[in-house]
């Protein structure tokens, strides 16, 4: 193997591990949002978690966050919720800060 293609495979293997921590922080940050958005419907418990996992299986829809923001908004809108869509983008940011940083700790 030449010094190019240990490169090459370096940079792939790079490439795999940080497409998966970007699954994972978008997974835990969707799961995050869930849990945040049940606790504004008054969920507690097992609905809440419930709800969370309805919220992480939505981003499978489609490529993009647009999908989980509108279920989200849906189930806002659905239970007569007050959140504008600022709210839910920068709970989306914030919330993906939180997950990137609790998937570098280790937790």
């Amino acid at each position: 193997m030449t010094t190019f293609d240990k490169r090459e495979e370096g940079f792939e293997k790079k490439f795999a591990h940080d497409e998966e921590l970007r699954f994972k922080a978008n997974a835990r940050r969707n799961k995050l949002l869930g849990l945040w958005a049940a606790e504004k419907f008054g969920m507690s418990g097992a609905d809440a978690d419930a709800y969370a996992k309805e919220v992480v299986v939505s981003d499978f829809e489609e490529g993009g966050d647009e999908d989980v923001f509108r279920k989200v908004r849906k189930d806002f809108d659905a239970k007569s919720v007050a959140q504008s869509d600022a709210q839910i983008r920068t709970a989306m940011l914030d919330l993906m800060e939180q997950a990137i940083a609790q998937i570098k700790a280790g937790t």
